[in-house]
């Protein structure tokens, strides 16, 4: 990387965001973090190596994401259970939420898992509880309320398979070889 005032910049925010400010968050090696990112966690977000998160984009629950994985812009992880709607007599305004210290409805132990060699879409939003498993694609848009089957595409409100990511059998089983020769960690 050739050195510039700009990647001097850059390498400074990702290492004030990641050893400052997400410090109690765990992180792989080489990640990418656009603008105007917010994360937040009950209790932690583990990512893994070669991440990349688009401008915009939120996670705002407990969440395990592998290695090389993308998010578009503007892509939000966000709990199912927040807020505590059924208490009697309260307004949702004013109801207990995840954030509190003694909150304890519903959603307190759910996360979001996203497997190795996802792409998530521009704007699609994954509800907390689901995995999305290893090579999917989310497409732009989305709202995943249920989990993802491995090497496929999903796209909709709510999200529903659209095809496999491969159309072969044999294209799938190469992928897979390849990707574990030079991606996997032993």
């Amino acid at each position: 990387m050739e050195f510039t005032l700009k990647n001097l910049i850059r390498i400074l925010r990702f290492k004030y965001l990641i050893h400052i400010k997400w410090r109690h968050y765990s992180f792989g090696k080489n990640p990418y973090i656009g603008r105007m990112v917010y994360m937040w966690a009950k209790h932690t977000i583990v990512i893994g190596d070669n991440f990349y998160i688009g401008k915009f984009s939120e996670i705002s629950c407990d969440a395990e994401i592998g290695n090389n994985v993308m998010f578009a812009n503007r892509v939000a992880l966000i709990g199912r259970y927040d807020h505590n709607y059924l208490q009697i007599g309260v307004p949702i305004r004013l109801a207990s939420r995840i954030n509190d210290k003694d909150y304890n409805w519903k959603g307190i132990n759910e996360k979001i898992i996203i497997e190795d060699d996802v792409w998530i879409g521009l704007g699609s939003i994954i509800l907390s509880g689901v995995r999305i498993g290893q090579g999917s694609i989310i497409a732009a848009g989305s709202v995943v309320t249920k989990d993802v089957d491995f090497f496929s595409i999903y796209g909709g409100i709510p999200a529903k398979k659209i095809d496999d990511r491969f159309e072969k059998a044999e294209d799938l089983a190469e992928h897979i070889k390849l990707y574990n020769l030079n991606y996997r960690k032993y």
